[in-house]
């Protein structure tokens, strides 16, 4: 999808894709949803709509059920993956609803149909809803157990033509150790596709990786908690770390 020069903001993002974990969600509890969280995303989300950028998002349903980790614990995969795919929309369904608290219209897109809570994916009607400034949230991942929300992440960004995918996470960028195991672990401020799949860096998973370097599409790892983060990311500012 092509902009014309006329519609393009100042920044270097015109289109983005935001991915926000479960977690992300559910604040300190480390579980279900905390309104108070949704509110202070949904007020960095329309600082940024309202500048003009087209956005995106990918929520997952940590916060609610994982589907690997029921299947760790003996479930069938494919039944737990569509059990965390139905978490995901939950989240989708609360976010919109913050979203449009702070008047920023938005549409939930599911891979899974359910046309009572979200309208089907759809990708050009995806694109054409970014055309008019909506907000679109993509719920119930690929609608394929087996495939995280970081590919779903990937996957829907190149479908509809973003610049970047944003991953939001509880740390400022991708370590080369867990630096809230090691207090010595080094932050990267730019790291290579291939580098984060040699190394095992934990980013997204490698198919989502895969995705993005296949399609040079890249990704900036930033902190949430941050305020203002968001803004500063899309506005070009050296915030987390980038990899391409």
């Amino acid at each position: 999808m092509v902009l014309s020069s006329t519609d393009r903001r100042s920044g270097p993002y015109q289109r983005i894709l935001l991915k926000l974990s479960g977690e992300a969600l559910a604040g300190q509890a480390g579980y279900g949803i905390d309104t108070d969280v949704l509110k202070i995303l949904a007020c960095e989300i329309k600082g940024i709509h309202e500048e003009g950028v087209q956005i995106g998002i990918v929520i997952g349903g940590g916060n609610i059920f994982r589907g690997i980790k029921g299947a760790t614990k003996g479930m069938d995969r494919a039944s737990a993956d569509y059990m965390g795919m139905l978490a995901t929309v939950l989240n989708c369904l609360a976010l919109q609803d913050a979203l449009e608290h702070e008047g920023v219209h938005t549409r939930v897109q599911s891979a899974i149909e359910m046309r009572e809570l979200a309208e089907p994916y759809i990708r050009r009607k995806a694109i054409r809803h970014l055309e008019k400034n909506r907000v679109v949230i993509f719920g119930a991942g690929t609608g394929n157990p087996y495939f995280t929300t970081d590919t779903t992440a990937a996957l829907r960004a190149m479908e509809v033509g973003s610049e970047v995918v944003l991953k939001a996470t509880r740390v400022d960028g991708i370590y080369d150790a867990d630096p809230t195991m090691n207090p010595h672990a080094s932050r990267f401020d730019e790291v290579s596709y291939l580098e984060v799949l040699q190394r095992g860096l934990k980013v997204m998973d490698s198919t989502a990786i895969s995705l993005c370097m296949d399609n040079q599409l890249p990704i900036i790892v930033f902190d949430l908690n941050q305020k203002g983060a968001l803004r500063e990311v899309v506005d070009g500012k050296a915030v987390g770390t980038l990899v391409r």
